[in-house]
């Protein structure tokens, strides 16, 4: 397939996604720390805590009401993009999907309309059922999307089905509860949680320097500092499983992830670093131009054994066969075998070969796993670009510690008379709101950009799974997206920022 095709292609669904992980994440989080914040007006009766509900409650909606049409955008270039990919996951990915836009999506459309309109014209439990629903809700969704997005990382709970060339599902357990597809979700929410706290904590702070609405900006500080640290203890334990998942199913990801080139046992983390740009595969350069490492952290990370042996991308290119590694190009002559066999099979068919078809289907079922490598072209193929998924990894982490102790600190100081005066860690909290988007997008580039060339681990790769369609088409539409994207991303910050103006007091 034309490799320009491929690009654009992957490049509009990277500009999809992108954006719409701006919209969805502060959807996650917001909608509990709302939910919150109405239980304690309902348990209390003061108007104050309305007041600050219905303020924080009216930046969700707005935030809400434009990430659905990214999302949106996105699942349609499935079918669009990559049709190849579609027909060949059969009833696997669409399924999750279904069961978003049935169920999830639904609840949380339905109850929205109560949650934001309902104010005066449904009880108060009512009402706040309905925000803890539009909350619940919004997260279902976010499952049943990395359920999906888990299965594409490790594919279980399905066969191949030779005669209609698709992965049919065969046990729609194994898929919902994959450790891939789990560990996903959680880490996911976890980090829209903590860009959630660190938006409430931000704008807070933003009043307190500004000394107006301080009871607001302090209350919402406590409770956007609590939610905060909970959920970013709860990312960090999810992030340490995600890891530990990467390692089992996804090595190659791990070794990228570290720069790792050599296999070694107790393996540590780099926790500062710099690669050689001019380090390759094939040549001794030294991996780093500095580095300050924490010893044993990764044997423990992706192994959760100090002692345990960690392949680096030669392993596992290359093979290790004290360690019982495969090398690629075995996995590229077996999963040969395996295309070669599908070929076979429908040969077979097509002459009613009943005895030649089962000969060709038992090679193909013993190869299936390696079906992919037989459209790779050279081992060094499935290595990811490393410079991108190593640096964003260690970005990710970096400022994943920055808001454990903002929000410890923050959490500390809303105990203080005077929080107004702290004006140093109070202008860290209002810079650290487009931190926790960066974070997150590198969370994500870590993911996607990390396994490469895989559309479907070990069984499709990216170039296999586009659609043959014109380049100038996908061109066209990219530049019309990132166009519609951009502006619904500033008219999201000036009506976002017009409102944090107006205040909870409604400019009265």
């Amino acid at each position: 397939m034309e490799e320009h095709l491929v690009d654009w292609s992957r490049a509009q669904f990277a500009l999809t996604a992108i954006y719409h992980f701006l919209f969805v994440p502060l959807t996650l989080g917001l909608g509990f720390i709302v939910a919150i914040m109405e239980t304690i007006y309902v348990k209390t009766g003061s108007s104050e805590w309305k007041k600050i509900t219905q303020f924080w409650m009216t930046l969700f909606a707005i935030n809400f009401a434009i990430g659905v049409a990214t999302g949106l955008i996105m699942e349609f270039e499935f079918g669009t993009n990559w049709a190849n990919y579609s027909w060949f996951v059969g009833d696997i990915f669409g399924a999750p999907l279904a069961v978003e836009g049935i169920l999830a999506f639904f609840m949380e459309s339905t109850f929205f309309a109560v949650m934001f309109f309902g104010w005066n014209k449904v009880g108060k439990k009512f009402h706040l059922l309905s925000t803890w629903l539009v909350a619940i809700g919004s997260n279902l969704s976010a499952l049943w999307i990395l359920v999906a997005n888990g299965w594409m990382q490790y594919p279980v709970g399905m066969t191949f089905n030779p005669d209609t060339v698709r992965n049919e599902m065969t046990n729609f357990w194994d898929v919902l509860f994959s450790p891939v597809a789990i560990s996903k979700f959680l880490h996911t929410i976890g980090s829209g949680y903590v860009i959630a706290a660190l938006f409430v904590v931000g704008i807070s702070a933003y009043y307190l320097l500004k000394k107006r609405d301080v009871l607001f900006a302090k209350r919402s500080m406590i409770i956007g500092a609590t939610f905060g640290l909970i959920t970013s203890l709860f990312l960090t334990l999810s992030g340490d499983e995600s890891a530990h998942q990467v390692a089992q199913h996804q090595p190659v990801k791990l070794a990228a992830m570290e720069g790792l080139y050599e296999g070694r046992t107790e393996a540590g983390i780099v926790a500062v670093g710099m690669l050689n740009p001019e380090k390759t595969l094939t040549n001794d350069a030294e991996p780093y131009i500095f580095e300050l490492e924490a010893p044993y952290a990764l044997s423990l990370l992706g192994y959760h054994d100090i002692d345990a042996f960690v392949p680096g991308l030669n392993d596992l290119v290359y093979g290790n066969k004290e360690r019982g590694i495969m090398s690629v190009e075995e996995k590229m002559v077996r999963g040969k075998i395996a295309v070669a066999a599908l070929e076979d099979y429908k040969e077979a068919k097509k002459a009613n070969d009943e005895q030649k078809a089962l000969e060709a289907k038992q090679i193909l079922d013993q190869d299936m796993k390696y079906f992919g490598y037989g459209h790779i072209k050279t081992a060094e193929d499935v290595v990811p670009p490393i410079g991108l998924t190593f640096y964003a990894f260690h970005i990710m982490v970096s400022l994943g510690g920055w808001f454990l102790v903002l929000f410890s600190v923050l959490l500390y100081l809303s105990t203080k008379k005077d929080i107004s005066r702290y004006t140093l860690i109070l202008k860290s909290a209002v810079l650290s709101i487009p931190l926790g988007y960066i974070a997150a997008e590198a969370g994500w580039i870590v993911a996607e950009v990390g396994r490469q060339p895989w559309a479907i681990q070990d069984l499709m790769p990216v170039n296999i799974a586009a659609t043959q369609i014109a380049t100038t088409n996908i061109q066209i539409s990219f530049w019309m997206f990132a166009f519609l994207f951009t502006l619904l991303l500033v008219a999201e910050i000036k009506i976002m920022l017009k409102q944090i103006k107006i205040g909870p007091d409604g400019g009265h």
